[in-house]
């Protein structure tokens, strides 16, 4: 099979890359950020194309997808930047894949959400997602929408960013609600269910939720990462208001002055003040996963 994909760069996206290798697919990237390191890992497959796009100029994507046989869309933000806001990204990004696949004959569409999406959500990053599972539902396409939890792995932005913290600081600062429950998934886990999703008949016109087999509070999920790298350090939680300040104030800095999409924005506080649990059972039995547990996943590159 011949699969489109976006966000193949990305963390996620070069999972899947890799696994879509190993089963011997073909794949059309589209590419963006032409990062010297992730093109080098991404032509390691022989079967990988590269072609330049942008999925907000519908015209890049013309002719794209001719003799696709479905498409895997990934590409999302956690963090604004000039015109990749969530809107931008989530919703318009979205409808032009979605329209692309349509104009030219691509049936299968697997779609990448998030845990916690929902049609009341609080956070603009989740309401543009749930609009975003809006157009992909609407589209007449064979979808399949996958929503994962906070996701670890070897070069994920989450545990990573904890451990440098842990490297570097006597103090490991806490964002999260005290009580906040959080279910993290594998890597592995997560791309196997995109790439065998493709093939399996059953998962069209369904979401699944892809969590891991354990919850924690986040206060846990620093004592997990701690335990690996066999350091103690003092856990702060720090006050909400406290929070917001900082968070609005790297919003208008790294943006303004250092262009640079902000580390933390008042919108990924209010995710952190919700839980972010799921339902593992329909998705491991479909797709025949097994996620390994958090401090094991975490051992093998910490």
């Amino acid at each position: 099979m011949k699969i489109f994909i976006t966000g193949a760069t990305g963390f996620v996206g070069q999972e899947i890359v890799r696994q879509f290798c190993q089963a011997g697919h073909s794949m059309c990237l589209l590419v963006r950020t032409r990062s010297r390191a992730q093109l080098e890992e991404i032509r390691k497959c022989a079967g990988a194309d590269v072609s330049d796009g942008n999925i907000l100029d519908a015209r890049s994507l013309e002719g794209l997808l001719n003799g696709c046989d479905a498409v895997i869309h990934l590409a999302g933000i956690i963090s604004e930047l000039g015109e990749s806001t969530f809107e931008n990204i989530h919703v318009r990004g979205t409808r032009n894949v979605v329209e692309a696949a349509q104009q030219q004959g691509v049936k299968r569409f697997v779609h990448m959400s998030a845990l916690g999406t929902r049609v009341n959500a609080v956070s603009r990053y989740h309401k543009t997602k749930w609009e975003a599972e809006e157009i992909v539902r609407g589209s007449g396409l064979d979808y399949t929408v996958f929503r994962p939890s906070l996701i670890f792995g070897p070069r994920d932005m989450f545990v990573n960013l904890f451990a440098k913290i842990i490297r570097f600081s006597p103090i490991v600062p806490i964002l999260a609600r005290r009580d906040a429950i959080f279910q993290p998934v594998a890597i592995e886990a997560v791309a196997t269910a995109f790439v065998k999703s493709i093939t399996v008949v059953e998962s069209i016109g369904k979401a699944f939720e892809l969590v891991g087999p354990e919850t924690f509070t986040m206060s846990q999920i620093i004592d997990q990462i701690l335990a690996v790298m066999k350091r103690r350090r003092f856990k702060v939680h720090i006050p909400s208001a406290l929070a917001g300040f900082q968070a609005g104030f790297l919003e208008f800095l790294f943006p303004k002055v250092l262009r640079k999409a902000a580390p933390l924005n008042r919108d990924q506080l209010i995710m952190l003040q919700e839980d972010n649990v799921g339902n593992a059972e329909l998705a491991n039995e479909l797709f025949g996963l097994d996620p390994v547990s958090f401090r094991k996943g975490i051992g093998r590159y910490l």
